[in-house]
């Protein structure tokens, strides 16, 4: 992925990006944290954060136009040079200690940001391509929040720095910390001169033409609007993001103000520190969801996240340990990352190319509506004397509610995330042949059984879902049978034999995929066993293929196999590796003896090696 032409000039562009944009948020903010206390500082925290969301809503129109209308690179480019000019304005704020002139000019930064935006998300899906998407969103997520943590920590200890006991006034502080300035402009115009050196990646010239006419009367919202609603999984995905981005928000415009009243806090290295460390974990988090999405958008990792903020929101209110908290948000920053990369790489995956530019700035409008309002509510209930605590618990709430519509989305994904998240601890899987498995047609997978896992282990590349054929017996297990049916598998018995073929055919006839484990039964002495015939009898008027299979003996003497290997030493602390090998398909007519036959081949071919 990164061998690609542009990906790392890409990537120091988003770095200095967010690191230039976060440098004067966090100077106005710790000057706010020094000058006030109580719920003046919440809603002054607050105001800020507003002034950063506003023009992701007012240009929202025009922000989607420019971005489908003109070269991506070049929206970068003259974003950029727009930048350098506001930040040569907000050095002279500094210098002159105005502080409502550098407080203003927060919103023309963010202006500039809101215009940025969908170019440079959208620059994603035409640099990175559908096969790296996540693996860009990952590396984009990750960097970002590098700039993020890095601005957060250089800024606010330049601050400290500079700041001194005495200061009263916000005039003396800006004054006092007006150096700064420079260094904001600095990065501003080396951003400038990497985005001039990007590859125009537009494959095809648009004629689109803005009407302002259109614009002020609200034409281009409602059409945008529909634009996004038309495909209702993009829908959804930017309502989840927007409701994870207003608790990210409340929570960050709200700590500061409870670590200083209930904790005790006051130096502000050590409350941006923490905040920080969900920089770190979203880092850490945006690079496992890249790798959990290694074969698909691997979505139900989203679900999980939602589940474990939510926890983490609900719980701190108990917390009164700095060290704990700080932990807290480091997991909170981790499971951020598990939904902003899977969730984000299906919006772009989702989008036409004529329109990316449009969707990407209503994902932008939504999300900045949301927080916008959030933090509204957040300053009037400031405002009337509601403590950070309560807030706390609100932005739980809010956590529920989108635990719920995810799991009411991807509850099957989520199942499977968690499988895989769980089986990763103790196992590395590695896949072979997986090109060999048709994306459009039916598939009967017919091959060797060797543990309890081997259903876990042959879904988890597969972005479609296998309908296992199993024992009528084991699929009426009472607590475990929501889930089968849950999972469409095919109860099997000598009584209802001939239904569970005529399921299994039904369902290839649908397209879809069905495994079944010819031997009848799990291995008890690492052998093959006898391949029955009973799959010879599904009709063969399916569009498909017979793909065989072959797990190897890596999980052999685990406490999901039943073969024990005598005598083995066995590190507990070592993930076994497994092999899974999917063959070429074969004929439909193949009889279930020459089919164990090219199982053992395959067997043979690996162990050779």
């Amino acid at each position: 992925m990164f061998k690609i032409v542009g990906v790392i000039n890409y990537l120091f562009v988003v770095f200095l990006n967010a690191f230039t944009d976060l440098g004067h948020k966090i100077i106005i903010q710790n000057t706010i944290f020094k000058v006030y206390d109580g719920s003046t500082q919440i809603v002054l925290t607050a105001i800020v954060n507003a002034l950063i969301l506003l023009p992701f809503i007012l240009v929202f129109s025009p922000s989607g136009f420019l971005a489908d209308r003109f070269p991506k690179n070049k929206i970068m480019q003259y974003s950029a040079l727009f930048a350098v000019l506001i930040t040569l304005g907000i050095t002279y704020a500094y210098y002159h200690g105005q502080f409502v002139f550098a407080f203003t000019m927060t919103f023309l930064l963010a202006l500039q940001s809101a215009i940025y935006g969908p170019a440079k998300y959208g620059y994603i899906k035409e640099l990175f391509g559908d096969k790296y998407i996540s693996g860009g969103n990952g590396a984009v997520q990750a960097v970002t929040t590098v700039a993020i943590l890095g601005g957060i920590i250089f800024y606010t200890v330049l601050f400290e720095s500079m700041y001194q006991d005495n200061f009263t006034s916000e005039a003396e502080i800006l004054q006092a910390i007006a150096p700064i300035g420079w260094l904001l402009v600095i990065s501003s115009i080396l951003e400038w001169f990497l985005t001039s050196k990007l590859p125009n990646k537009m494959r095809a010239r648009s004629c689109k033409k803005f009407n302002l006419k259109k614009y002020i009367t609200g034409f281009y919202l409602k059409k945008n609007l529909k634009t996004l609603t038309r495909k209702r999984e993009i829908f959804e995905a930017v309502i989840a993001l927007g409701l994870f981005w207003s608790i990210s928000q409340v929570v960050l415009a709200i700590f500061g103000e409870y670590a200083k009243a209930e904790l005790g806090v006051t130096n502000t290295i050590y409350v941006q520190g923490v905040m920080a460390l969900a920089g770190i974990g979203i880092v850490v988090g945006s690079i496992m969801a890249a790798k959990l999405s290694k074969y698909y958008i691997n979505l139900g990792i989203s679900g999980l996240g939602s589940i474990g903020i939510t926890f983490i929101v609900l719980t701190i209110p108990f917390i009164h340990s700095m060290a704990v908290i700080a932990v807290m948000f480091t997991l909170f920053g981790i499971l951020s990352g598990f939904i902003l990369v899977p969730l984000n790489a299906y919006i772009q995956h989702l989008a036409s190319s004529i329109h990316l530019g449009t969707i990407l700035a209503a994902n932008n409008f939504i999300q900045n509506i949301f927080m916008f309002s959030f933090l509204l509510l957040t300053t009037i209930f400031a405002y009337f004397g509601m403590n950070a605590e309560v807030l706390f618990y609100l932005m739980g709430g809010v956590g529920i509610y989108l635990v719920y519509i995810l799991f009411k989305r991807y509850d099957v994904d989520i199942f499977w995330a968690l499988m895989e998240i769980l089986t990763a601890f103790r196992h590395k899987y590695i896949y072979h042949g997986l090109e060999n498995i048709p994306e459009d047609k039916a598939v009967l997978l017919l091959g060797n059984h060797v543990s309890w896992l081997d259903w876990i282990l042959l879904q988890l590349p597969l972005k479609r879902r296998i309908n296992f054929m199993m024992d009528k017996d084991i699929y009426h297990w009472k607590w475990l049978h929501p889930l089968f049916k849950k999972g469409e598998v095919i109860p099997l018995s000598p009584r209802a034999f001939k239904d569970a073929l005529k399921e299994a055919s039904k369902r290839l006839k649908n397209g879809r995929i069905v495994g079944i484990f010819p031997e009848g039964g799990i291995s008890r002495d690492g052998k093959f066993g006898e391949f029955h015939r009973g799959y010879e009898l599904i009709a063969k008027d399916y569009d498909g293929v017979i793909i065989p299979f072959y797990i190897d003996s890596g999980i052999f003497g685990s406490t999901f196999s039943k073969y024990k290997v005598k005598n083995a030493k066995l590190n507990p602390f070592k993930r076994r590796e497994i092999h899974i090998y999917f063959d070429e398909a074969v004929s439909k007519e193949i009889k279930s003896q020459e089919l164990k036959k090219i199982v053992e081949k395959i067997r043979d071919k690996y162990e050779a090696k």
